[in-house]
């Protein structure tokens, strides 16, 4: 199989298609920059995949690979007019039978970002976030305190 570039995906998508679906794949494939939480999805309505470049980018060929797989089991399943949601036993059995992920990798540029910690000043809980916490305007959920920001850490530490 050839490497998978930006330009060449709807060709891959096929040759994927054929070779562990026995089932042409007649539809659009393209990258959608767009997405953040996942890996691909497949627009029923459209009949088009859409797989997210970073996945390329940051996990490689084989990453993007099984994420193609995935799709194409929704796409197939869709054709056919049988359950192509994540929870249908049809859909379970062809991701078994095709040797493709449930879901996909996090991508190491999500693992990074930083977490802010703050501190009970009274009973010593931590809380980690994403997002600033107003301290002036909330305060510790289990005992009521004052909330104290502490130092950033990366996610990785958890």
């Amino acid at each position: 199989m050839k490497e998978i570039t930006m330009h060449n995906l709807q060709q891959i998508v096929e040759e994927i298609s054929i070779v562990w679906f026995q089932k042409p794949f007649v539809d659009r494939a393209r990258y959608n920059n767009r997405l953040r939480t996942t890996g691909g999805r497949y627009l029923p309505g459209k009949r088009i995949i859409e797989i997210n470049p970073k996945y390329l980018d940051e996990l490689g060929q084989e990453e993007t690979i099984g994420i193609i797989k995935h799709e194409l089991c929704h796409y197939h399943l869709h054709i056919e007019g049988k359950g192509y949601g994540h929870r249908d036993p049809e859909f379970r059995e062809l991701l078994h039978r095709t040797n493709s992920p449930r879901f996909c990798n996090v991508l190491p540029s999500v693992t990074e970002k930083q977490l802010l910690s703050y501190q009970c000043t009274k009973c010593g809980h931590m809380y980690k976030r994403r997002k600033a916490v107003d301290t002036r305007k909330y305060g510790c959920g289990k005992c009521g305190g004052k909330l104290k920001k502490m130092e950033d850490r990366s996610i990785l530490e958890k």
